[in-house]
């Protein structure tokens, strides 16, 4: 009874024992993964994408310049009477410097602030990518830590369950129980084995798909070290919903998509209204050594030219008219579209709070239910050496008191990687969320 009532503590002082130096927090694993995950990096190169995109929307307002240069050589035969024909060749050589600058263009203006608002847009669509991330090597991180406690268990349980067969063994060797109590523990101990093989695997491919997302060979993810887990702040669901109307990242996006809508629609608009241009140019051609007419010299020819270009739509055809009902229709649905990302963010944020919540109430019913189930042992125990309980019940007990603690051991992961989702939800996740978290394990 007392070597099982120690048995936790020895698969703690093992596990601690055994973890090796290297050992990674899940700070230092996420750290690996930004640097590593090819879906993050592909976000990161789409914000890198946006950003530069936006500015090509600012040249529409800036003034241009251009430069032309041009050189041709013109050979021709002139022939007024065959005695005195004349062959003549030329050269012109030719250059034009050009500049304009838009003074007057609403739609220029309007298409210039939607590319200020993608910047906001490629920063929203980044942080989605980021939370995404933290919470994925979270889980995996997890995922790790659990297939590792139930590995640990089932070995434990192996243990036990091969001293309660050796028992049955030497207790119907001196006659003082049937061979059932033999054949059961045989076939409980047969199946640990199965769970056993089972569980290894599932550890193993565990680590491989935490070592595919952070970069990392052969990770070994810190224990969690303090069992008791702090309680959900704030606890109140309204105060987690009211944060994310102005922080989630999915309702930012959607406002962003409605204020591009708007611009959209001055745009269309603008086809009604005038647009005022300034322009100027210099020209400088060069007839070098004559011309077409027989007997010219070289010539040399410079222009300038200053002036504004002024242009009002008249009639075109319904066109205008048209794009502003579509653009109004799809600013109405962008609208409408913001409405439905707040329910959205809404619900998933009160779904997250309550798991939370529930998860907290899981892990203290668990508390509870590993300690009953010790006692329910102990006294398995005594009444199989006493003659009251049979082999089996002491079996039952054992699988009864392993699976209850890898289930606590789940639940207090569950409950942490729920926090971090609760604040996904709400849009509130950040990296140092991660911190908090990293105070919980092994140091």
């Amino acid at each position: 009874m007392k070597m099982f009532r120690l048995l936790p503590l020895f698969v703690a002082v093992s596990a601690a024992l055994a973890l090796p130096v290297q050992a990674q927090s899940l700070v230092q694993l996420y750290e690996s993964a930004r640097s590593f995950d090819a879906s993050y990096q592909s976000a990161k190169s789409l914000y890198d994408a946006t950003l530069a995109k936006a500015d090509q929307a600012k040249a529409a307002i800036l003034p241009t310049a251009n430069l032309a240069a041009g050189y041709s050589r013109s050979r021709q035969d002139y022939t007024a009477d065959p005695a005195t024909a004349v062959d003549s060749s030329y050269g012109t050589q030719s250059g034009t410097l050009s500049a304009s600058q838009p003074l007057y263009r609403p739609a220029n203006w309007a298409s210039y602030r939607q590319g200020i608002k993608q910047i906001d847009l490629a920063q929203a669509q980044l942080a989605v990518a980021d939370q995404d991330l933290i919470v994925r090597v979270s889980q995996a991180y997890f995922d790790v830590l659990a297939a590792k406690d139930s590995l640990a268990f089932i070995r434990a349980q192996k243990a036990a369950v091969a001293e309660q067969l050796a028992s049955a063994k030497r207790n119907f060797e001196v006659g003082t129980a049937t061979i059932t109590d033999t054949r059961d523990a045989q076939a409980k101990y047969d199946l640990v084995v199965a769970q056993e093989i089972a569980a290894d695997n599932d550890l193993r491919v565990k680590k491989i798909a935490l070592d595919q997302l952070v970069g990392t060979d052969n990770t070994q993810p810190l224990a969690l070290a303090k069992l008791s887990l702090p309680a959900l702040q704030p606890d109140d669901v309204k105060i987690w919903v009211n944060q994310s109307e102005g922080g989630h990242p999915a309702i930012q996006q959607a406002q962003i998509a409605l204020d591009v809508a708007q611009l959209e629609t001055e745009k269309a608009k603008a086809g009604h209204k005038p647009t005022l241009d300034l322009s100027a140019s210099y020209t400088a051609i060069n007839n070098m050594d004559g011309s077409s007419t027989p007997g010219s010299k070289g010539s040399h020819v410079n222009s300038a030219t200053l002036g504004l270009s002024f242009n009002l739509p008249l009639f075109a055809g319904f066109a205008t008219q048209n794009r502003i009902r579509e653009t109004l229709s799809l600013e109405e649905k962008a609208r409408n579209d913001l409405e439905g990302a707040r329910r959205t963010v809404a619900q998933a944020t009160r779904t997250a709070f309550f798991g939370v919540l529930s998860g907290l109430g899981q892990v203290k019913a668990l508390e509870a239910a590993e300690v009953s189930s010790q006692s329910a042992l102990d006294a398995n125990q005594l009444g199989y050496q006493v003659g009251v309980r049979i082999n089996i019940d002491v079996l039952n007990s054992q699988s009864q008191l392993f699976d209850t603690k890898a289930k606590l051991a789940k639940a207090r992961y569950d409950v942490l990687l729920g926090g971090l989702k609760l604040r996904q939800a709400n849009g509130t996740l950040k990296a140092d969320d991660l911190q908090s978290v990293n105070a919980l394990l092994v140091k």
